[in-house]
């Protein structure tokens, strides 16, 4: 089985709640979403997508996916797409860095890897962990009271674990954690996520603020040297998101002890594969973890829940069912929230079939 064709569709996804805001005035209300397509010569396809949070949160941007692809495509082509590690290898050989642009042909040959063992991804990466996979809400920056009215909306509907996006001015922010706070229950998990939005002494003013309240505290500075002092100066549990972005610095967190949780994206380490390595280190590390993505619709949804299907059941802290976000479904099959939770496909790969019709036209095409 060899690699024949690679190519891409671009969706244009609108936010259910029509923005979506975090630290530093950042906010989006239609996400690109970038479809990749691998076709085999046996005519097998498997599809990845790829989703960043826009050109301003990682070093990662939509059109960036679309030129990745047409400079890395014809590298793989003639490649077994199930020899994912080798697939791997020639990725970084042939385009330094840029994990974002790799993203989506790894989750893509996964799929395809599924399909031709009749098995679902979640199988081929572990095993399935559990009956169903715990999801958090992101709740958008708004003002203290109206974050707090959109927590007890969506505890209504099964969520309980909540990430408030803080990051801003930090007296708000402490208002923004205690009125988030009073709405749950003492089981319910609230996580501050700064998204790299304070400064070191704007975050050691809300911690200490905040050291009565039963919170974790995520990423609140943009240096990994920043957050690893806010984290020896408080007693919240804590999360690193945007820091971690290699194996190299996951071992330099765990050495020093920086984090309680850490946050794994797929396209920020470069795909299944990638995340996969990082998250059979945080298990054997006994490090617990949010498996997700940066963005995306129901394709990177479904490649979310099997990566945390096949995640042992104590190191998952949390996920994301992206797809609940959107006014757009791009493929049938995907996972759907049920009461808070949601379960990957037992069908082989990915278990999603595309819509085409909403996909549209190609916009890249290697073969």
């Amino acid at each position: 089985m060899k690699i024949a064709r690679i190519f891409a569709h671009r969706v244009e996804l609108p936010l259910v709640e029509g923005s979506y805001k975090w630290s530093g005035g950042k906010s989006v209300s239609v996400f690109d979403s970038t479809i990749v397509g691998v076709e085999t010569d046996c005519g097998l396809i498997g599809y990845g997508e790829v989703c960043p949070l826009g050109p301003f949160y990682l070093p990662a941007y939509a059109e960036g996916v679309r030129a990745g692809l047409r400079e890395l495509g014809p590298h793989l082509i003639g490649f077994d797409p199930r020899e994912l590690m080798k697939l791997n290898h020639r990725m970084d050989a042939a385009l330094k860095g840029h994990p974002y642009v790799k993203s989506g042909i790894d989750i893509a040959c996964w799929d395809i890897l599924g399909k031709a063992t009749g098995l679902p991804i979640c199988v081929l990466m572990g095993g399935r962990f559990g009956e169903s996979v715990r999801l958090y809400r992101a709740i958008s920056q708004e003002s203290p009271d109206e974050m707090a009215r959109k927590v007890a909306g969506y505890r209504a509907a099964g969520y309980t674990r909540f990430q408030l996006k803080v990051g801003g001015d930090p007296d708000t922010d402490i208002e923004r954690i205690r009125a988030v706070r009073a709405m749950l229950l003492p089981t319910d998990r609230l996580v501050a996520d700064a998204n790299t939005g304070w400064t070191q002494h704007e975050a050691m003013r809300v911690v200490r603020a905040v050291r009565d309240v039963d919170v974790y505290i995520e990423q609140p500075c943009l240096s990994y040297e920043e957050c690893l002092t806010v984290r020896r100066h408080t007693d919240h549990p804590f999360v690193l998101d945007e820091n971690i972005d290699s194996l190299d610095m996951l071992l330099r967190a765990k050495a020093d002890l920086a984090m309680d949780v850490v946050n794994l994206k797929i396209s920020k380490l470069g795909g299944l594969t990638k995340t996969k390595q990082a998250r059979d280190l945080c298990v054997s590390m006994g490090i617990a973890m949010t498996l997700e993505d940066s963005w995306g619709g129901d394709i990177t949804t479904a490649a979310i829940a099997h990566l945390a299907h096949s995640t042992p059941e104590e190191f998952r802290f949390t996920s994301t069912d992206f797809n609940s976000y959107v006014t757009v479904s791009t493929a049938d099959g995907a996972p759907q929230r049920e009461h808070g939770f949601m379960s990957a496909s037992n069908d082989p790969g990915l278990g999603i079939t595309p819509r085409m019709d909403v996909l549209g036209k190609r916009v890249v095409e290697v073969a």
